[in-house]
């Protein structure tokens, strides 16, 4: 299952032109994350402290914890992704205060440790993948995820700023308009394609840990839980056979 998630994200990255849902919004790509893969959450966790921690937080993890669960030496935590005047001990908050950032943006940056879980990571990789060109937004980019977004395309650099793609339509009054019909390639970034899918994928799957540090553990639990209840019945099974077998 998780290799057709991989083949279908891919597919969808590759593609040149964004599809649009049937309600006019995007048509939401499928987020290809695997929250047992360390190695893909040490670089989402890279990508979050060099792309996003700049305005966003993750108030409710620690950088103790991050190090443990990431098996991160926690003095590489301390030097390549801790704040100046961290303490281990103290949560992943970023330098931009509230006020800062509503000045700036005209909206407060939001705390990111739920965001996986209240937004869904499919709908996380689709807003990340989705920005385009739009002149007229004061970032000088829009996002089919969320019409009318304040944050800028920090990710522009990488990915590059994609153009919408307009067709026209003919209302009922006659009159033709302009239609949004998707993405297509516009000024390149430095990674293609591929590689920014594959960037996007770790940084959401990061997402998702944050939002449940425990998920990896409850998961290969259940596992565990449900090879003994297995067990169980086949014995409870067996002791109501030899409870009833001279009940006629």
């Amino acid at each position: 299952m998780r290799t057709k998630n991989k083949i279908a994200a891919l597919v969808l990255a590759l593609l040149p032109v964004a599809a649009l849902g049937a309600g006019g919004g995007p048509a939401l790509a499928k987020a290809s994350t695997d929250i047992h893969n360390t190695a893909s959450l040490q670089r989402g966790a890279r990508n979050f402290v060099n792309y996003c921690m700049g305005c966003h937080s993750a108030k409710y993890v620690r950088w103790n914890r991050l190090a443990a669960d990431l098996q991160i030496p926690m003095e590489e935590v301390a030097k390549s992704f801790m704040p100046p005047g961290a303490s281990e001990h103290s949560t992943m908050m970023s330098a931009m205060s509230a006020t800062d950032g509503k000045v700036w943006f005209g909206n407060a940056p939001p705390d990111l440790s739920m965001i996986a879980r209240s937004r869904g990571l499919d709908y996380l990789y689709t807003f990340m993948t989705s920005f385009y060109e739009d002149p007229s937004r004061p970032t000088g980019t829009n996002n089919l995820a969320l019409p009318g977004a304040a944050m800028p395309h920090v990710l522009a650099g990488l990915q590059g700023v994609q153009k919408a793609k307009f067709e026209t339509v003919t209302g009922p009054d006659g009159k033709p308009t302009q239609h949004m019909v998707g993405l297509e390639p516009g000024t390149p970034g430095t990674m293609d394609a591929k590689q920014y899918a594959e960037f996007v994928n770790d940084t959401v799957n990061f997402l998702d840990y944050i939002g449940e540090p425990v998920k990896a553990k409850r998961e290969n639990l259940g596992v565990w839980v449900i090879m003994f209840l297995l067990l169980l019945w086949v014995f409870t099974y067996l002791l109501k056979k030899e409870y009833w077998k001279d009940v006629k």
